[in-house]
């Protein structure tokens, strides 16, 4: 059986850079919608999978630090006690969305909307993908 799977578009250089600083706006925005105020990003534990998913780590005005996660997953944010890493983080993320999923799936009302079963879909592929990314050796070559 021959494999029709698309090959991965290739991005240039500046392709990438533009697909970055724009999950990264969309990263500030989602911050200021849920009231809170960045200080700063902290790039170098910050980490991108272009197109896929970028991993933000933020420190807040207060002092706070968190990592946000957005691109072609659901946007979410969880503080730096939960995930020390941004692997770590990834692994949070998809277990949280595991369990938004069963939970929508045990609740005999949400069961029966078929938008709320195809969310409850969407977060466990979205899951099962960023924890299979947490476990390929090659993206995390350079960690600690």
């Amino acid at each position: 059986m021959e494999n029709t799977t698309p090959e991965p578009k290739q991005y240039s250089e500046a392709e990438a850079s533009e697909w970055v600083r724009s999950q990264f706006q969309a990263a500030n925005k989602y911050l200021a919608e849920q009231g809170i105020l960045p200080e700063r990003v902290l790039t170098k534990d910050s980490r991108y999978l272009v197109p896929y998913l970028a991993v933000w780590k933020f420190e807040t005005k207060d002092r706070k630090n968190l990592w946000l996660i957005n691109g072609d997953v659901p946007t979410d944010i969880v503080g730096e006690k939960a995930a020390p890493s941004a692997r770590d983080a990834m692994k949070h993320f998809a277990l949280q969305w595991q369990l938004k999923a069963e939970a929508i799936m045990r609740d005999e009302k949400m069961a029966q909307d078929p938008e709320q079963m195809r969310y409850a879909r969407y977060l466990i592929e979205r899951a099962e993908g960023i924890y299979a990314a947490t476990e390929d050796k090659q993206l995390w070559q350079n960690e600690g």
